[in-house]
């Protein structure tokens, strides 16, 4: 599914939060939104969700959703949201009851998923006996469970380690490769989002607008730490975001 944002314009309150945002999102791409602190990225993810409702302009999902599609957007937090009581398979399941499936064909799905983010040894683990890298690995088998046109992930590597953000953007890569999907990956995280994102969409600080929407060239499976041709984007993001960053971190504390 394509997914088009037309003049998208928002406010909670008196406070302008996000305007005339227009960008479109090809099937089967993903783009990274970065951003100064506060600067309304997940409250963009929002209303690309259909959490809330732009006060201003549209958001349009455009096409078919694949066979199969369970639901057409899903999320995938920084905070996990895992059921402590239920199992690694038990919490993956919970969105299959969603739908009323359940027993043999649940688990033909639980199984696919945990195979496809490499957590087949740990169907029955509780959420208290993985590690943060693991429990994000669940989100993603849950998320991709419903087998989605639209993955929406907010910061889902922020609360991690470097060499655990590092496996799991590789992760992301190879889902990515055996099944393309439309992405929306929202990060402060600059090499997250040269990493991961066909396109980047650079907003300025509060009321986000869209300053800049680069294309990285370069195919998902070619990019590596240290590649000379991302540390350049790398750095002309941040010149692009450094000063009004600066701005918004003051602002932040002042309030």
């Amino acid at each position: 599914m394509d997914l088009t944002l037309d003049r998208v314009t928002h406010r909670y309150g008196d406070m302008p939060v996000l305007k005339d945002i227009s960008l479109r999102i090809p099937a089967g791409r993903i783009l990274c939104v970065i951003g100064p602190s506060g600067c309304g990225k997940s409250t963009l993810l929002r209303l690309i969700g259909g959490l809330e409702r732009p006060d201003e302009g549209q958001v349009l999902q455009l096409g078919t959703p694949p066979p199969g599609c369970l639901n057409p957007l899903t999320y995938v937090f920084q905070d996990f949201a895992l059921l402590p009581w239920r199992s690694v398979a038990g919490n993956i399941s919970l969105v299959l009851e969603d739908h009323g499936i359940r027993g043999p064909a649940a688990e033909t799905i639980i199984d696919d998923v945990l195979a496809r983010t490499k957590l087949n040894d740990f169907h029955n683990a509780l959420p208290r006996q993985l590690s943060g890298g693991m429990k994000q690995r669940v989100a993603i088998a849950r998320a991709l469970a419903v087998n989605p046109a639209v993955m929406l992930l907010d910061e889902p590597l922020s609360a991690l380690d470097a060499q655990t953000r590092e496996l799991l953007m590789e992760d992301l890569v190879a889902l990515w490769e055996r099944a393309p999907f439309t992405g929306v990956y929202v990060t402060h995280n600059l090499a997250e989002a040269v990493r991961l994102g066909h396109s980047i969409a650079v907003l300025s600080r509060r009321p986000g607008q869209l300053r800049e929407l680069i294309d990285v060239d370069v195919p998902l499976a070619d990019r590596q730490p240290g590649d000379p041709q991302l540390e350049a984007l790398q750095a002309r993001l941040w010149q692009l975001m450094k000063d009004e960053a600066m701005a918004a971190d003051q602002e932040l504390l002042d309030v």
